[in-house]
């Protein structure tokens, strides 16, 4: 019996500890490099993994030993200076985000001007928000009480008796708010929106009695002010066109009306405008009908301020790209990077190592959510947690499915071996037994998780390529890594990693390793001062002359400089 109670206790222990680490390593909270969860049933009890100290607090406070910040733990003697510092700023970094939220705000709420208020009646309904009794505005009042961004706001706001009905009168307003928001299905986060913020302050500081426009005044005068507002907006972006030069990113899609249409952005340094669109239902997309569209809009833009054009990686556009070259030889015509990478997990997914798990998770997860019962069940097991996860392409939703499956093993092999999946009509059919036998292989979840461990670095690199912020010069590089990261995650076993370093560079081939690309990698510091031999390689060193070459088209004097004074130098 002591020996049966013993093991019980170890196993508890053992179990324990397993979901002790599983909730470290769920947890996206940088924290947790340094800390473990020392009992999974209190959540907020850590250990330091350099020091061994024991405290409450959770991973904030493991954050205040780390970083030596004084007042509520004692500091760590083993932690570095760089990870004081890298746990300072990330305890720092939610007051950071508040203080610039704060900001924004006022900065928002000082971009209002509205003229003086308007007296006129009561409103019965109203009433029991404050009285509807505008302001009388006299001589004086453009010297005594102006609204001028240069002065806070807080010298204006009324002075309540009591900051609990002040509170109430508040939630009122915000009813009405809801009301409409509720009857017009406007959604919820538009309340976030700058602009939404602004008009609140300006009605606000208008005061009662705000009649709202006309519905002619909205599409005629006003819409027409707000396109030269817009217009306005944009000549910063006009100018460092010229200063800094451009490109021009072309898409084409398809509308819920079955309408082509085909879009013109412009992205520079200051971020990406909308240049123009167009309908071309009725015209067929050949090389030569982008390419005269493409002419159209450098010719808006201006040949000089051009640098380059990108598109994804369709023949009509490869076939642009060439005619482009012989009328613009000087403008470069790049392959659009996120194009190119889901090419490249879409050909990896294809390979034998992986196409058959992606096959058999997505047939288990179809016959879940194919039938009400197992779906119930599926959800009670996972606390109402779907595990399919809709991603923004086809290959992403693989992914974080992938993910989600590998998360709730545990609880989907419980569903599995439950009365509850016994007793269901659905699990007796063929699709119900091949989905259990998929739940409960051990290659299947070695399998999942050989993906994700292969398929993470392709993701990252993805976001990379998908974010606001530019991407060519660490794109290459980046590349570079990813194919490293993959190769550990295989144990560098060669016979794993050539087929899918093969399947990369097949899809990458003059797409992702460009000449534009490899010239932004050697010229990017991060990489450079890491590695100096980067200037020496040949393969690089050819591709920045191309480069040069091509950007300097027949200049040989400005050649001359950038080769051999600038890049020597």
């Amino acid at each position: 019996m002591a020996s049966s109670a013993s093991k019980g206790s170890a196993a508890a222990s053992t179990a324990a500890s397993s979901d002790a680490l599983d909730l470290k390593q769920n947890s996206d909270d940088m924290a947790w490099e340094f800390a473990v969860c020392c009992n999974p049933l209190d959540l907020q009890r850590v250990k330091c993994k350099l020091c061994g100290k024991e405290m409450g607090g959770g991973v904030t406070r493991m954050k205040q030993h780390i970083a030596g910040i004084k007042g509520q733990v004692s500091s760590c003697m083993m932690s570095t200076p760089d990870q004081q510092k890298r746990c300072r700023e990330a305890y720092e970094a939610p007051q950071v985000r508040k203080r610039q939220k704060q900001q924004k705000e006022e900065e928002n709420r000082a971009a209002v001007t509205i003229d003086l208020l308007e007296a006129e009646g009561n409103d019965e309904e109203l009433a029991g928000i404050g009285n509807s009794e505008g302001h009388k505005s006299g001589p004086l009042d453009k010297f005594v009480k102006p609204i001028d961004p240069s002065i806070p706001v807080k010298k204006f706001q009324q002075q309540n008796i009591s900051d609990a009905i002040d509170k109430d009168r508040s939630y009122k307003v915000g009813q009405y708010l809801a009301r409409w928001i509720y009857k017009k299905n406007v959604p919820f986060n538009a309340i976030n929106d700058d602009d939404f913020k602004q008009f609140c302050e300006a009605l606000g500081r208008y005061g009662p009695k705000w009649k709202p426009p006309s519905q002619h005044l909205l599409r005629e005068k006003m819409l027409l002010q707000e396109v030269e507002r817009t217009r306005e907006l944009m000549k910063p972006h006009e100018i460092e066109r010229v200063a800094t030069g451009c490109s021009i990113m072309t898409d084409a899609w398809t509308d819920k009306k079955r309408r082509s249409i085909m879009n013109l952005c412009v992205h520079c340094k200051l971020g990406t405008s909308f240049l123009e669109s167009k309908e071309a239902s009725a015209i067929a997309h050949t090389s030569e009908y982008i390419f005269n569209y493409v002419l159209e809009s450098i010719d808006k833009i201006g040949i000089n301020n051009v640098v380059q054009i990108v598109t994804d990686n369709a023949s009509n556009n490869m076939g642009a790209k060439s005619m482009l070259k012989e009328k613009f030889p000087q403008i470069f015509w790049t392959s659009c990077a996120t194009h190119t990478l889901n090419l490249i997990v879409e050909a990896i997914g294809k390979l034998k190592q992986f196409a058959p798990i992606i096959i058999k998770a997505k047939e288990m997860t179809i016959f879940i959510y194919a039938h009400h019962k197992t779906l119930s069940l599926m959800r009670f097991y996972t606390r109402k947690r779907d595990i399919v996860r809709p991603g923004v392409t086809r290959f992403a939703s693989a992914f974080l499915t992938l993910q989600s499956l590998i998360a709730k093993k545990k609880e989907l092999r419980a569903m599995a071996c439950s009365d509850a999946w016994e007793g269901c009509k659905h699990t007796r059919t063929k699709k119900g037994k091949l989905a259990h036998a998929t739940i409960m292989s051990r290659a299947f979840w070695n399998g999942v998780s050989l993906c994700i461990k292969v398929f993470e670095p392709l993701v990252k690199l993805l976001r990379l390529a998908d974010s606001d912020g530019p991407s060519m010069a660490t794109m290459y590089g980046e590349l570079l890594s990813t194919k490293k990261a993959i190769m550990a995650a295989v144990e560098n076993s060669e016979k794993d990693y050539l087929m899918i370093i093969q399947a990369m560079d097949t899809k990458m081939k003059g797409r992702l390793d460009s000449p534009l690309h490899i010239a932004a990698f050697m010229l990017n510091p991060k990489y450079s001062y890491a590695d100096s031999t980067i200037f020496s390689d040949v393969e690089v060193v050819a591709a920045f002359m191309e480069v040069m070459e091509q950007f300097y088209h027949d200049d040989d004097e400005k050649q001359n400089i950038v080769l051999n004074i600038d890049f020597t130098s």
